[in-house]
């Protein structure tokens, strides 16, 4: 327990430091090839939880510590141990003893009885602290101000609902491959091995409880794919056919890729400008039974990949602020800036410049987002489409428009098709 507690606050410290938790984490594993499986599991859940919750965690920290204290890694072991104290079914005695062990550790001896002070301080004040941290829109829903505002701006009444959702835990959705068996027929697969389970309006699957993947009957063999229900409608909107000739732009980690190759048999050209993520585009088609032609490059520098023939088919998932799945994603509400939102902006602009040439007359390009925020949806299609008086909005988009709001289904997606013609 008491590594688990370091290497907890140590990651968390990583992050706020400006790294992102996967990464951080990753780091972590490679230095600690000795944890368990079920210590990695209780420190990612302790990492994810404190940064989902952590306006309201600092703003309880900052009433219990009378000035503010100089030591980052003394800091986020408070904040860690205050998250269990909150939200795990860890014993609260247990919490504190270790946490202040972990605290002399990082801050030598003299630290011991602050932590302590801090922490059981909390366990009988939680009442009125609680209350005082909600009463600032940081401590509130546990975001930067800047995110509320801007949501506020975005949706008035309706912002609290997303922050709401925003700071649940995500469903877990799956995506049979329709070329081992309907979606039907998985839905009994899963029910055999004792795993609930209902099909959604769109075709996906929605689990009762997440899994992981290895309890999934038959997801080595291809039969499955973990896929957010709100994903899973590129594929169906670009409506591919068999010979067509599609790119998908912007494809690691490759999900919308293998939906369209399931779908049809299309002549696929799937970019990525990580290399390294590409690699994981490769693996998750083997392990599906597809194939595509695979090509690292920037989708945006033409000269670099396109060989002249134009696609009939384009899907660009464009890179975004991802504020549609920060509970997926709970450091994104602490590493993105506002000025990050106008940069992506302009980069999907640049984007959609670039793709819009390789577009056959009469073909179609699908832009996505996982983005909830304006100025990189409507605003930048918006733009796009009238500097473009030959790009026409088909209809039928999902939700609001194309903008799918994050609920109990799925995460927050935007999604514009549009026809040259």
């Amino acid at each position: 327990m008491l590594q688990i507690q370091r290497l907890a606050a140590q990651t968390v410290a990583i992050v706020l430091s400006g790294t992102s938790l996967n990464v951080a984490l990753d780091s972590v594993w490679r230095r600690s090839r000795q944890l368990s499986a079920s210590e990695r599991g209780a420190i990612q859940d302790i990492c994810y939880g404190t940064l989902r919750h952590l306006g309201k965690l600092r703003a309880v920290l900052d009433q219990l510590a009378q000035k503010p204290i100089a030591s980052p890694e003394l800091r986020n072991l408070l904040l860690t141990a205050l998250y269990q104290l909150e939200y795990s079914k860890a014993a609260p005695y247990a919490v504190v003893d270790y946490a202040v062990e972990c605290a002399a550790q990082f801050g030598g001896e003299h630290v011991r009885p602050f932590a302590n002070a801090v922490l059981r301080n909390y366990q009988r004040r939680r009442d009125d602290l609680l209350a005082n941290a909600a009463s600032r829109d940081e401590g509130r829903y546990s975001y930067a101000v800047w995110w509320i505002e801007r949501l506020r701006r975005d949706f008035g009444p309706e912002a609290e609902r997303i922050l709401e959702v925003g700071n649940r835990h995500p469903p877990m959705a799956l995506r049979s491959n329709v070329r081992r068996g309907s979606a039907s027929e998985y839905l009994h697969r899963l029910q055999q091995a004792g795993l609930g389970a209902r099909r959604l309006d769109s075709g996906a699957l929605l689990l009762a409880h997440p899994v992981p993947v290895e309890r999934l009957p038959g997801f080595g063999e291809g039969a499955v794919s973990v896929q957010d229900s709100g994903a899973q409608l590129a594929a169906a909107l670009l409506d591919v056919r068999d010979g067509m000739r599609v790119l998908d732009a912007c494809a690691a980690p490759g999900g919308k890729t293998a939906h369209m190759l399931e779908l049809a048999d299309i002549d696929m050209t799937a970019l990525d400008a990580d290399a390294v993520r590409l690699q994981r585009v490769g693996s998750n088609l083997e392990r599906l039974g597809l194939s595509a032609r695979l090509q690292a490059a920037d989708a945006a520098a033409l000269d670099a990949w396109w060989d002249g023939k134009p696609f009939e088919r384009v899907l660009v998932d464009a890179p975004c602020s991802a504020s549609g799945v920060v509970r997926r994603h709970p450091d994104i509400k602490w590493l993105r800036r506002p000025s990050d939102i106008s940069e992506f902006a302009a980069r999907q602009q640049r984007l959609l410049e670039a793709l819009w040439k390789v577009v056959v007359r009469g073909g179609k390009l699908l832009y996505v987002t996982c983005s909830i925020f304006s100025e990189e949806n409507h605003e930048t299609t918006n733009r796009f489409a009238a500097r473009h008086p030959e790009a026409r909005f088909l209809g039928g988009m999902p939700g609001r428009d194309g903008l799918l709001l994050p609920d109990d289904e799925h995460d927050g997606f935007y999604y514009a098709l549009l026809q040259k013609e």
